[in-house]
C-alpha cells in the first residue's frame, strides 16, 4: 500500500455521531435485565452501545468517498429509503426521525452521497439504543449493510467479514460483531473470559431459547436438591419470616489497660436509613462479661445513633473507650486468617410473606445452632471428599502490596492467604453443595444432548459464581437501599469489617442468580445470529493465519489499571470445581495464567517496559492477521500521557497508520473521577489501517518530510477541533480525539526525517500535537481576541481549566475516586488541597505548547512530584495583596472563614478611609490575570467601593483584555466554585461602571 490510500474510507474514518452514542453508552450502565454484564462479572467491560456503533461504522464504507463501491451505495440507498417509507414509526422520539421524515417526503435526496452518509450515521446512532438491539428491523438492515459492504469490498460472496478481538474480556465487541452480521473470533488468555465468551458467542447462538429453558429446568432441580440439603442451616422464623441475610462483624480483643473486651468491628450502627424508614443498633457495653450486646432501634434519629466501632482500621472499644491501633487490629486478624470463622453474628434481616420491605431482628439461639451445625457438616464432608480438587478452595489468594495492581489486594494483610479464608463455614458448605449438584447433572448418551448439557452446566456454573460474589465475607450491606451488595463493588479484594452472609436458598441467592442467567440467554436468543469462535490464545502469539480478518477491533489492558488475572482467580476456584472436567483445556492450571499476562505488576516483576514490549507484540500480531485493506480500532483510556505515548508507539512500530480517533463517553454521569486523569470522561477509539504492501508485507520504504508534516498538522487540527466542539467534546477528551487526524499525517510514513536526515521520534511529534491543539483551543476559548495578547499566566490558566473541562460546563472534582470504607490506612486520609490538578507531564506539554514557563509562574502553579496544581484564586490572595512574596496556601472550609482571611489581608495592605469606613483599592497586579483575580477577591470580600475604585480610578477596567479574559474564564470555572461566583459578580459591575 502506498502512502495514499487505495481503499474507500469507512464511515468511522470520516464521521461518527459520538454525542448520541455516548448518551446510549452511559444510559446502558444502568440497564440490568438481560444485559450480558449480568451473566458474569467482568471488569471494565465496554458498553454494547459503543461497540455496536463502532462496528457498524467500521464495517461500512463511506458512501461519499469517491472509491466507495457503487453496489454498496445502491444497497444503502434502497435500505434507507425503505426506512423512510416503512419503518419511520420506529424512529419516533429519536433525533433521526426528522431526517428520515425529509427522506420520506423526498427520497431522491438520498441520491446525494452526503445525505446518504447522514442517513447511515443516523441509523447507527438510533441502533445504538439498547431498546433497538434485538429489534428485527434494525438487525436485518445492519446485517444486509454489513454483507453488502463485505462483498463490495472484495469479500468472497456468501462469506461474512471476520472481526477479531484478541483481548475479548467480557465479550462486548465480539457479541456486537455477531449482532451486526459479521463473524467473530474472540480470544483471551484468561479462562473466565474465554468461558463467558463461549456462552454468549457459541452456546446462545447455537441453542437459543432452548438453552434458556434447559438452564431453567436444571436450575429448578438444583434448587430443590439444595433446599433438601441446606434448609436446616437457614431456618425460617417461627412466624414464617424468611431470613435473607445475616449480619456479621469480625472481632478483636481490646488492648486497653485491664479491659480485654471483645470488640465487634462495625463501620456503622445503621441498618436502614431512609426518609420513610430508619433502623439502627444501640450498643450495650457489658464490662463484666467483656463483650457488648445490641438492641435494635426503630425510627432511629442521627442524634441518637452513635458511630461505628472501627474507623480507618483502628477499633474503639465500647466498654472502655480505648482505641486499638490499626497495626494491632491487623495483627490479631492475621493470626486468625481474617477472622471470618469466628466473627460475631449480630443481626438478621428477613422478609415476611404478604408484607413489603425488610425486617430486622437480633439473632436467636436457633440461628447460632444452625451456624454450628453447618460447620460440623462441612468438616464431615471434607473428610469424606475424594475428588480431583480439595472440597474447599485452598488455592492462594493474590499477593498485595506495592504500586499498581498489587494495591487492589489488602486481604493478605489480615491473613486471608487462601481463598477459603474469604468465606464462612456456612458459605463454603452452601457453595460446595451447588458445585457438586452441577457436576451430578447426568449426561445423556446422545452426542447432541451431551453437547447441550455442556452448555447448560457451564451456564449454571456462571450462576454459582454469581452466588459466590454475594456469599463471601467481603460483602457489605447497602444501608440506604437495604440490599446485599457483592464482593466486586470495585476491582479489588479489600478487607470488610462487618459483612453480610446471604441466604443461598432465598430469592436473592441461587434463585436470583439463575434468573439473571436465564434472562441474558433469553434476551440474546432473540437476535438469532450465527455462532462465533472462541479460543484461549495469547494476543502476542496469535494462532490465526496472515490476512484472515477484515477488522481488528479490541479493548486492550491499560498498564496496571485492572489486575484481571488476580481478580478472576476468585471465580476460577469455583469454576474448575464445577466444570473443570468438561473444560479441561481452560482449567489445566491451579489458577489463571499469569506468566504471559499483559500488565504492570511490581509483585510479579512486570514493569512498564514489559507491558510496552508485550503490547507492541500484540499490536504487530493484530496487523499480521488483518487483511491489507482491513480496518482496526483500538480502545484506549489510560490516564497518563506516557501511557498514551507508549500505546501509540506500539501501534506505529507494529505498522499501523492511525486514521481517526473518537472519544465516546462510557461512564455514568456523577461517577467520581480523579481530576488528574488525562481522559476524564471518555474511552478514545483509535481508528487505524495496516501500513502494508498489497501482499501483506510491512511497508518500510515510505519516508516523510518533517517540514511537510509540520505544515499539515495545524491545518488538520484547525479542521477537527470545531467538529469536536459541535459534539460537546472539549478538554482532555478533545486533545486525545485530535490524535487520530494528527497521527495520520505522521504514521502514514515508515519514518519521518528532518532535512539533516535525523529521524523524528513520536515523542517529539506529540509535543507538536499538544502545541497545535493548545493554540487552537485558545483561539476557541478567546474567540475574537488574539490569545497572544495575554500573558503566560492567563494563557496557561485558561488552557489548564479547558483541559479539565467535560463539555457540560463542569470541571472534574479534585476528589480522588471514592475509597472503600473498609480499606484501612495507618494515617488519616489526606484531604484534597483544592485548586486544579493535572499530571505533571500533561501540564508541561500544555505550558510548552503555549510558550509558558511553569517554573517561573510560582504564584500560579505548584509542582510536586508527578503532579502539577493550579492554585485556587483564594490561595493566591496573599501573593496578590502583597502580604509577603511567597504563597502560604491555607484552604478554608467555610466561606465566612474565607471572608475573614480576605479581610485580614486587605486590612494589612490597605488604608481605612475614616470618612466612609471603606477600604481603598490594592496596588494593581502585574498581569491581566493578577488584576482579574484581585477584582474577584475584592468582590468575594464584599468590598464594593474598593472594587469600583480598582476598576475605575486605576483604569483596570479600561483594559479590554481584562473583560475578555473575565468572559472566557467565566465559561471555564466550574459552576459550583467560588471562582465562578466571584468572576460573574465582577462582570455584573461592568455595565454599571460604564465599561
Amino acid at each position: 500500500m502506498s502512502d495514499k490510500a487505495k481503499y474507500p474510507k469507512r464511515l468511522i474514518e470520516v464521521d461518527l455521531p459520538i454525542k448520541r452514542i455516548s448518551v446510549q453508552a452511559t444510559r446502558e450502565k444502568s440497564i440490568r435485565h438481560g444485559h450480558i454484564s449480568t451473566l458474569h462479572i467482568w471488569w471494565a467491560r465496554r458498553p454494547l452501545a459503543a461497540c455496536r456503533a463502532v462496528l457498524c461504522a467500521s464495517l461500512w464504507p463511506d458512501p461519499a468517498d469517491p472509491l466507495c463501491p457503487p453496489e454498496f451505495r445502491e444497497t444503502a440507498k434502497n435500505l434507507m429509503k425503505k426506512w423512510a417509507k416503512d419503518h419511520l414509526f420506529l424512529l419516533q422520539g429519536d433525533e433521526s426521525y426528522q431526517h428520515f421524515k425529509l427522506f420520506q417526503n423526498n427520497p431522491d435526496k438520498l441520491n446525494d452521497n452526503l445525505e446518504l452518509r447522514r442517513a447511515l450515521l443516523d441509523f447507527i446512532a438510533t441502533f445504538s439504543n439498547w431498546n433497538n438491539s434485538t429489534d428485527q428491523n434494525f438487525l436485518d438492515t445492519s446485517r444486509e449493510l454489513t454483507q453488502s459492504a463485505h462483498e463490495a469490498l472484495g469479500g468472497i460472496p456468501g462469506t461474512k467479514p471476520l472481526v477479531v478481538d484478541p483481548f475479548a474480556g467480557g465479550g462486548s465487541i465480539p457479541l456486537e460483531s455477531l449482532r451486526v452480521g459479521a463473524d467473530a473470533f474472540a480470544s483471551d488468555i484468561n479462562p473466565v473470559a474465554v468461558l463467558l465468551n463461549k456462552v454468549i458467542l457459541e452456546y446462545i447462538p447455537k441453542y437459543g431459547q432452548r438453552l434458556a429453558d434447559e438452564v431453567r429446568k436444571y436450575g429448578e432441580w438444583i434448587k430443590k436438591e439444595a433446599e433438601k440439603e441446606l434448609a436446616e442451616f437457614y431456618p425460617k422464623d417461627p412466624d414464617g419470616a424468611i431470613p435473607i441475610a445475616y449480619f456479621w462483624a469480625r472481632t478483636v480483643i481490646c488492648e486497653g489497660p485491664g479491659c480485654g473486651a471483645e470488640v465487634p468491628l462495625m463501620r456503622s450502627l445503621w441498618l436502614a436509613k431512609k426518609s420513610c424508614k430508619s433502623v439502627a443498633l444501640r450498643v450495650i457495653p457489658d464490662t463484666e462479661n467483656k463483650r457488648v450486646d445490641f438492641e435494635i432501634i426503630q425510627d432511629a434519629t442521627s442524634s441518637y445513633v452513635k458511630d461505628g466501632t472501627v474507623k480507618r482500621g483502628s477499633a474503639t472499644c465500647p466498654c472502655c473507650g480505648y482505641t486499638t491501633p490499626v497495626a494491632s487490629v491487623r495483627k490479631q486478624l492475621k493470626a486468625r486468617r481474617g477472622g471470618a470463622s469466628d466473627s460475631r453474628l449480630f443481626c438478621v434481616v428477613t422478609t415476611r410473606p404478604g408484607q413489603h420491605g425488610r425486617f430486622y431482628r437480633l439473632p436467636s439461639e436457633k440461628d447460632f445452632n444452625a451456624v454450628n451445625k453447618a460447620k460440623e457438616q462441612l468438616e464431615r464432608r471434607k473428610k469424606e471428599h475424594n475428588g480431583k480438587f480439595n472440597l474447599i478452595p485452598d488455592e492462594p489468594t493474590p499477593m498485595g502490596g506495592g504500586k499498581g495492581a498489587g494495591r487492589a489486594f489488602s486481604q493478605r494483610n489480615y491473613g486471608m492467604d487462601r481463598f477459603e479464608d474469604l468465606f464462612t463455614h456456612r458459605q463454603l458448605l452452601a457453595l460446595t453443595t451447588l458445585v457438586r449438584l452441577v457436576r451430578e447433572i447426568p449426561f445423556q448418551n446422545n452426542e447432541e444432548e451431551k453437547l447441550l448439557l455442556v452448555a447448560v452446566k457451564t451456564c449454571l456454573a456462571m450462576a454459582i459464581d454469581r452466588c459466590a460474589d454475594k456469599c463471601a465475607s467481603l460483602v457489605i450491606w447497602n444501608i440506604p437501599a437495604e440490599k446485599v451488595e457483592h464482593v466486586f463493588g470495585r476491582q479489588a479484594l479489600p478487607i470488610v469489617w462487618d459483612y453480610v452472609d446471604t441466604n443461598i436458598l432465598s430469592d436473592i441467592g441461587l434463585a436470583g442468580a439463575i434468573d439473571w442467567v436465564y434472562n441474558v440467554i433469553s434476551k440474546e436468543a432473540l437476535k438469532k445470529s450465527n455462532q462465533g469462535t472462541v479460543y484461549k490464545v495469547n494476543a502476542s502469539k496469535h494462532s490465526l493465519p496472515d490476512d484472515i480478518a477484515q477488522a481488528f477491533i479490541s479493548d486492550p489492558p491499560y498498564y496496571d489499571a485492572v489486575p484481571y488475572a488476580d481478580l478472576s482467580d476468585f471465580f476460577i476456584v469455583w469454576l474448575k470445581r464445577a466444570v473443570g472436567d468438561i473444560h479441561i483445556d481452560l482449567f489445566n492450571l491451579d489458577l489463571s495464567p499469569k506468566e504471559e499476562e499483559c500488565i504492570v505488576d511490581e509483585i510479579k516483576g512486570k514493569d512498564n517496559a514489559y507491558f510496552e514490549s508485550t503490547m507492541a507484540k500484540a499490536m504487530a500480531e493484530g496487523r499480521r492477521i488483518l487483511n491489507p485493506n482491513g480496518i482496526g480500532v483500538v480502545v484506549f483510556a489510560h490516564k497518563s500521557t506516557s501511557g498514551w505515548e507508549a500505546q501509540l508507539q506500539a501501534m506505529i512500530d507494529a505498522g499501523w497508520i492511525i486514521t481517526g480517533s473518537w472519544p465516546i463517553d462510557t461512564e455514568r454521569p456523577g461517577r467520581l473521577r480523579s481530576q488528574d486523569s488525562a481522559a476524564l470522561a471518555s474511552s478514545v477509539h483509535l481508528v487505524c489501517r495496516p501500513r502494508e504492501n498489497p501482499d501483506g508485507a510491512l511497508r518500510t520504504d515510505v519516508i516523510g518530510d518533517w517540514r511537510d508534516v509540520l505544515h499539515e498538522l495545524p491545518i488538520r487540527i484547525h479542521e477537527w477541533m470545531p467538529r469536536l466542539a459541535e459534539e460537546g467534546i472539549v478538554g482532555a477528551d478533545a486533545i486525545f480525539a485530535c490524535l487520530g487526524p494528527a497521527l495520520e499525517v505522521f504514521s502514514r510514513y515508515s519514518r519521518v526525517e528532518k532535512a539533516s536526515g535525523e529521524v523524528v521520534t513520536l515523542r517529539e511529534y506529540l509535543e507538536h500535537i499538544w502545541a497545535a491543539v493548545s493554540k487552537e483551543a485558545l483561539n476557541m476559548i478567546f474567540k475574537d481576541a488574539d490569545a497572544s495578547g495575554f500573558e503566560e499566566d492567563s494563557r496557561l490558566t485558561a488552557m489548564w481549566l479547558w483541559t479539565l473541562s467535560t463539555g457540560n460546563g463542569k470541571v472534574e472534582s479534585n476528589e480522588e475516586e471514592e475509597e472503600s470504607e473498609e480499606e484501612e490506612s495507618e494515617g488519616s486520609k489526606k484531604k484534597p488541597a483544592g485548586g486544579f490538578t493535572l499530571e505533571y507531564d500533561t501540564a508541561r506539554k500544555i505550558a510548552q505548547g503555549l510558550g509558558a514557563h511553569m517554573d517561573k509562574l510560582y504564584s500560579v502553579v505548584e509542582i510536586k512530584g508527578n503532579k502539577a496544581r493550579l492554585y485556587s484564586v483564594s490561595e493566591r490572595a496573599k501573593f496578590l495583596f502583597g502580604k509577603n512574596d511567597s504563597l502560604a496556601p491555607k484552604q478554608k472550609k467555610k466561606k465566612d472563614k474565607q471572608m475573614d482571611l480576605f479581610k485580614e489581608l486587605l486590612a494589612d495592605t490597605e488604608e481605612i478611609n475614616r470618612d466612609t469606613g471603606d477600604i481603598s483599592r490594592p496596588e494593581a497586579g502585574n498581569t491581566v490575570m493578577d488584576r482579574l483575580h484581585q477584582a474577584m477577591i475584592l468582590f468575594g470580600a464584599g468590598r464594593s467601593e474598593a472594587l469600583k475604585r480598582f476598576l475605575v480610578e486605576d483604569a483596570v477596567g479600561q483594559d479590554l483584555r481584562f473583560w475578555k479574559l473575565a468572559q472566557a474564564m467565566s465559561a471555564l470555572y466550574p459552576s459550583n466554585t467560588d471562582e465562578k461566583r466571584w468572576i460573574d459578580g465582577v462582570m455584573t459591575r461592568k455595565k454599571g461602571l460604564g465599561f
